[in-house]
């Protein structure tokens, strides 16, 4: 029989080893660490058949096939297994190949930043519109789940959101129709290059049945241009074949009945929260893909209006003493918080992290103008202050060495000191989180708490 390796035991991980070892497929999965978690996880596949072996990365003898979750070429369980021959697939592109006829369709989506915002706003939509939908890939429940009847009930169609490691490992993917929100540098110290991040990217479009890219994003109307079934999506107005927005609404120029002469109203820009104009291209990117599969109108309105938005991306935390203090964690890159720090016109920005081998130049200088003053913390924080020292000179700039995860407090203590009323103090860090923080969540719940007891500690006005 033959046998398949799952490189790791997190969520992924545990859930291909499930489904294959109920298939009646011999199973062995290599897992690092050894903890409480990942014990329970083992536990749970030996009573279905699979092992889990701890501490090691060497490759099982006769390995047929190599499952990963995302794991790097150059790791070297990853480079074994390729010089070995055998063959290397990630859990999308398994869960591609195991489902089951009727399949549900799927509605595939990537970029670099506003895949998680633009998926849930698009299951909101299809939700809306009386589809048993669910969002899953990399949110959500894993893929292989969902369509092998691991999860408590089937869908009509999947909205899967897709990150480059996932696209890199999954090379037969057909999509009813698939989407490239922007493409800008990250993960660099995987892929290596911005050309080979972008390729990743690029093949999302490759068997999809309509290609639906970002006609604002330079980089994502290039990968589209071969592609002859395109929509592009626009905050400008809408060519033909295009969705836009023509003065306050969100239009569709691309599927109503006669695109050439008229346009169909799907929103009003109002209805997109929280608004900033990159919140309004999600909108836009999940409405197109929404509408490829027949979502009316009036579903797009509703799925929008309805949509909550998940913690840490642009969430409002207080207001003490007139200043706004705002949680984007999840801009864990310079592209996202280039975005986040444009939705504000005065800002005190508290930013830092590890960089991951991404450049912060041009985020600094087109942000210069904006900002009132910035709070650096992180790994990488000396190549942001010089980012400062080049395009922003006038800008004070706190630098805070400390790297305790009980820093926010004085974060927060120092941000306060250099806002004025009417001011933003933004965490929007354009790095990851991991050299100070579990994650993007637990620093934005970090600085979301210190600002509270900042709040509190402030005597009441006479």
């Amino acid at each position: 029989m033959a046998l398949t390796c799952v490189a790791g035991l997190g969520v992924s991980g545990t859930a291909v080893a499930r489904v294959l070892a109920a298939r009646g497929e011999r199973v062995v999965v290599l897992e690092a660490v050894e903890g409480e978690r990942q014990r329970i996880a083992a536990a749970e596949l030996a009573r279905l058949g699979a092992e889990v072996r701890f501490g090691t990365m060497d490759l099982p003898e006769g390995v047929t096939r190599l499952v990963t979750t995302g794991w790097a070429p150059h790791h070297p369980l990853i480079a074994a297994a390729l010089a070995a021959g055998v063959e290397v697939v990630g859990e999308v592109e398994l869960a591609w190949r195991l489902r089951s006829e009727p399949a549900a369709p799927w509605l595939a989506l990537t970029g670099t930043n506003g895949k998680t915002t633009a998926v849930r706003m698009l299951t909101s939509m299809l939700l809306a519109a009386g589809r048993k939908a669910v969002a899953v890939g990399n949110v959500g429940v894993p893929v292989v789940e969902a369509v092998t009847g691991g999860t408590a009930e089937p869908y009509d169609v999947l909205a899967v959101e897709l990150s480059s490691f996932q696209l890199h490992w999954s090379g037969s993917l057909a999509p009813h129709a698939a989407a490239l929100l922007n493409v800008a540098p990250d993960h660099l110290d995987w892929h290596g290059t911005l050309e080979e991040y972008a390729a990743a990217k690029a093949k999302i479009f490759e068997r999809a049945g309509t290609v639906v890219y970002n006609a604002d994003d330079p980089i994502a109307a290039r990968l589209a241009a071969p592609y002859e079934h395109a929509v592009g999506f626009t905050l400008r107005t809408p060519r033909a074949g295009e969705i836009g927005v023509v003065e306050d609404l969100i239009v569709d120029r691309a599927f109503c009945p006669d695109p050439v002469h008229a346009a169909e109203e799907l929103a009003n820009l109002a209805d997109v929260h929280p608004f900033a104009p990159h919140n309004v291209a999600n909108a836009l990117a999940a409405a197109a893909l929404a509408r490829s599969c027949g979502v009316p109108s009036e579903a797009v309105r509703r799925g929008l209006q309805e949509f909550v938005p998940d913690p840490h991306r642009m969430s409002f935390v207080e207001r003490v003493a007139e200043v706004d203090y705002v949680d984007d964690s999840k801009a864990t890159n310079p592209h996202a918080a280039a975005a986040s720090l444009a939705a504000y016109k005065s800002v005190v920005w508290i930013a830092g992290g590890q960089l991951k081998g991404a450049d912060v130049d041009e985020l600094v200088r087109q942000a210069a103008p904006r900002l009132r003053g910035a709070v650096l913390i992180g790994a990488d924080r000396g190549r942001i202050a010089e980012a400062m020292s080049r395009h922003a000179a006038n800008v004070p700039v706190v630098d805070i060495a400390d790297q305790d995860t009980g820093v926010m407090d004085r974060v927060v203590t120092e941000a306060a000191a250099l806002a004025s009323p009417g001011d933003t103090v933004l965490l929007a860090p354009a790095g990851a989180s991991l050299d100070m923080f579990a994650g993007y969540p637990a620093r934005g719940e970090a600085f979301a708490r210190a600002v509270r007891r900042h709040g509190l500690r402030r005597e009441p006005r006479t």
